[in-house]
């Protein structure tokens, strides 16, 4: 129970004409007579209020699942359950302490015999499972001199998981044949491959092996086979856990951009035929998921990953080339997604050469985002010239460390974290058309 705004300043009024009754010795015994009547109406009031209880019930309706990053509209649907009464108060829902609120808390108003509904919004800004408590209502007593405190509803758990808005967009411009709209570049590639699609009459560009002579012959018109990118491929993603993917250019984290583009690819792939599985690393529980194909693959992938968080670990890219090389046999594309720095070349050279022994591998390094918008700073001062030799530096050390990896045949790809998701896609099609996978 909390004293309504309106005992505080009837209270403050009482206590304030307590000087008045200092100076003036008849208005005393007026002032002690309005303070046991305060007294006495607020216990009245207290009492009657408890006696009628909490005449509300209260229904939360929200999604159950949730994009990391995706504003989210909470509903709270309250109906009065005493016919005979009319009650104000205020909600204050007890939603997720991490997850910023907006419009809270909430006045309402509810007569007799109705309903109302208020909304809400929250910002889910980190993935995993996260916890509801009871909705606390606040209703004024009869007099409006307290607020009786109730807990209504009931708990639950949402699920928040990676935004995969991006594969719903990729999805609805790919039956529309609109994907340069998400910036991804589909080039068909006839006539190379392996695998048979069609046969088709001759054009002028088409390589004379891929005539086909009987078909030719019966048909009295030149005839080709076309065939299409191979199928059955296995695409396996690693995917770092370490302290460096906790690092944040926006309102995602490094590691939330790469679970993005794991699951944009990972659908494309899947698309086409091929199958898709992934393994963590850098954190103290890693996960292995084994190739699959089919499109439910993709919500497996999502239930998988929705609660993994980036940790306090340094990366050790050996171990994580062992594990995999463990449980994939077959030759595979490996997608390395991580941030490199220079001390990794203990365990990433390492690394690189036991994948590259039985698979083909890519690595995705992600930029630091904030170091461009450092060297394009203008320098002022001592103090910016300092800044911007060590970003100078930084960026050489890095540009070094990758050029090295290029010339030992490994497959890099060096983007902004915000520009990985499409970026990555872009590549597997080059990968594809190049018939290197």
């Amino acid at each position: 129970m909390l004293p309504h705004r309106n005992l505080l300043i009837t209270v403050g009024l009482w206590l304030g004409s307590a000087a008045v009754a200092i100076w003036l010795p008849p208005a005393l015994v007026v002032w002690q007579v309005g303070g046991v009547l305060l007294a006495a109406l607020a216990l009245a009031d207290a009492l009657i209020a408890r006696r009628v209880g909490n005449p509300l019930s209260v229904e939360r309706r929200m999604a159950q699942s949730w994009s990391v990053g995706v504003v989210q509209t909470i509903r709270l649907h309250l109906s009065m359950a005493n016919p005979d009464r009319a009650v104000r108060g205020e909600l204050y829902d007890r939603h997720p302490q991490v997850f910023a609120a907006e419009y809270l808390p909430l006045s309402f108003s509810i007569k007799s015999g109705q309903w109302t509904e208020l909304a809400y919004q929250l910002h889910p800004n980190e993935r995993g499972e996260h916890y509801f408590g009871r909705v606390e209502l606040r209703l004024i007593s009869p007099f409006r001199l307290w607020q009786i405190q109730y807990d209504a509803g009931q708990a639950a758990t949402v699920r928040v998981f990676p935004n995969f808005a991006r594969v719903t967009q990729y999805a609805l411009l790919a039956t529309d044949n609109r994907l340069s709209q998400l910036g991804v570049l589909r080039h068909r590639r006839r006539g190379e491959g392996s695998d048979f699609e069609q046969l088709r009459e001759y054009r002028r560009d088409d390589s004379l092996r891929h005539v086909d002579w009987k078909a030719t012959s019966r048909l009295r018109k030149p005839i080709v086979r076309e065939y299409q990118d191979e199928r059955d491929q296995q695409i396996f993603f690693l995917l770092d856990c370490g302290q460096r993917m906790r690092s944040r250019d926006d309102d995602l984290s490094h590691f939330d951009h790469t679970l993005n583009a794991t699951l944009l690819l990972a659908y494309v792939a899947l698309r086409q035929g091929d199958a898709v599985g992934f393994g963590t690393f850098a954190h103290p529980s890693p996960r292995f998921f084994r190739a699959r194909k089919s499109m439910a693959t993709l919500q497996l992938l999502l239930n998988a990953t929705y609660d993994l968080q980036p940790t306090l670990q340094t990366p050790d890219y050996f171990v994580a080339s062992e594990m995999l090389c463990r449980h994939v046999q077959k030759r595979s594309l490996v997608i390395l997604l991580t941030n490199l720095r220079d001390e990794d070349d203990s365990t990433l050279q390492p690394a690189l050469i036991q994948l590259r022994r039985r698979h083909l591998v890519l690595v995705a390094n992600l930029r630091e985002t904030g170091l461009g918008q450092l060297l394009s700073k203008p320098v002022n001062d001592f103090d910016d010239a300092l800044s911007y030799a060590a970003a100078i530096d930084y960026r050489q050390a890095r540009q070094t460390q990758l050029a090295h990896l290029r010339a030992q045949g490994i497959n890099v790809l060096d983007t902004d974290p915000p520009q990985l998701p499409v970026a990555l896609v872009n590549r597997y099609w080059e990968m594809k058309r190049s018939g290197t996978i």
